[in-house]
């Protein structure tokens, strides 16, 4: 037998249904806000991400899945969303549909890491990105747009934490005093953070060994670098946030874990799936655009993962969602009738109505057993009298209640009681 490959997961038909409602959920709130979808391949040139995510990052250093295609180009599964919606709206010049440009994606992305709960090689994001304006209104807004999917799907014990990580102005002097810290401390920190010493000590923040944690508390925070225009964006970000009574904490730790990032940062934690508790990050990346060859361009966006999403939805009992049930099961107790029942689903199908008929030639009692089992909401029963008289009950299989129904207007009557809640 061949077995899945380590790091991913089926999402089997009886749960399909939860991600369906989650998807839908975000679909509809990005349009709340304007936002329209883009699709971007799956893999990408490597050097996209060389540049984009930035080559000392853990991403691009231990976690893409890069390979050269038949034409020895190198190219890699995509790690993380926003890289490719750059490289698009660069390509695609998109600033020439007017701005601000407002897309959201949702699709895999593919990292080489330890499996473990709630961090999978093959995962699946939604994301929103929002070009063009340099403003904390857009930070703002992108913010509010992550807290509204997370309310409206019913999360709770999520906390908003906020930061900045200045600009290429005032972050060599945070990245000088920072290097100066932790060299003090290196005989204590883990060997990942010894290289990261070497080659971006700012990822020793987000290190989650507790003794480089410990050591990180102490560190020096971008927070006591920013330049007046740093510091005015985050504290009219903060003035903004707090008129809207949306709750946050300013965590003068939070990095994130991409060289794109500038100024704000952020990330939404939960407390109830363990050390893998960020839901939702993002933050601004006003000069990615520029370090991939495009227009010096301001943008602010995030990432959801939806696997977490759905950790955090099972371990609050939070979902709302319902599994899909037919709204009618035909039964039928012979072969003769199991052809004409097939031509009413037929016609009550073609009325937009879901039905289901017997496939595995069962008995009475066990097609009433699996009508029961799907949650089927109403059953017919198809026997020789019924073909007599012409007559059918339909029952309601919540309130057992049941009807008479002409054969020969089965269609017509089931969608007149179907929008009627019968």
């Amino acid at each position: 037998m061949i077995n899945i490959p380590k790091g991913t997961k089926d999402t089997l038909p009886q749960d399909s249904y939860k991600w369906q409602y989650v998807e839908s959920t975000v679909r509809r709130i990005a349009n709340y806000f304007g936002f329209r979808e883009i699709r971007t391949p799956t893999f990408e040139y490597t050097e996209l991400f060389l540049r984009g995510v930035g080559e000392s990052t853990d991403i691009v250093d231990k976690e893409m899945y890069t390979f050269n295609d038949k034409g020895n180009r190198s190219i890699s599964l995509r790690p993380e969303g926003t890289a490719g919606v750059a490289r698009s709206y660069i390509e695609n010049s998109l600033e020439n549909n007017g701005l601000p440009v407002k897309m959201y994606y949702i699709g895999p992305a593919f990292r080489y890491e330890r499996p473990q709960s709630g961090r999978l090689r093959e995962h699946h994001q939604f994301g929103a990105e929002l070009y063009g304006s340099p403003t904390p209104y857009a930070d703002a807004q992108i913010i509010s747009m992550a807290k509204m999917v997370l309310d409206t799907l019913g999360l709770q014990d999520v906390t908003l934490n906020i930061n900045s990580i200045g600009c290429p102005k005032c972050r060599p002097n945070f990245d000088k005093a920072v290097r100066s810290y932790f060299e003090t401390h290196i005989d204590s920190m883990c060997e990942v953070c010894k290289e990261r010493l070497v080659k971006n000590p700012l990822r020793i923040l987000d290190c989650k060994v507790p003794s480089c944690a410990t050591i990180a508390e102490k560190a020096p925070s971008p927070a006591d670098f920013l330049c007046d225009e740093c510091a005015s964006h985050q504290s009219q970000l903060i003035n903004l946030l707090t008129d809207s009574n949306l709750e946050f904490k300013v965590n003068r730790h939070i990095v994130r874990g991409l060289d794109y990032y500038t100024k704000t940062v952020f990330e939404f934690v939960s407390t109830l799936i363990g050390a893998q508790g960020t839901v939702c990050g993002g933050g601004r990346y006003d000069n990615l655009t520029a370090s991939l060859g495009g227009k010096n361009t301001p943008a602010v966006g995030f990432g959801m993962g939806l696997e977490r999403l759905l950790m955090v939805l099972a371990a609050s009992n939070k979902f709302t969602g319902n599994p899909p049930a037919p709204e009618l099961f035909i039964i039928s107790t012979n072969d003769n009738i199991t052809k004409y029942a097939f031509r009413i689903a037929k016609k009550l199908r073609d009325l937009g109505i879901s039905v289901e008929t017997d496939l595995m030639n069962r008995s009475l009692k066990a097609q009433l057993k699996c009508a029961n089992k799907i949650n089927a909401k109403y059953v017919i029963v198809l026997g020789d009298d019924e073909m007599t008289t012409n007559v059918v009950k339909l029952k309601n299989m919540q309130t057992g209640e049941e009807i008479s129904l002409s054969l020969a207007d089965i269609p017509c009557e089931m969608r007149s009681l179907l929008n009627s809640h019968f």
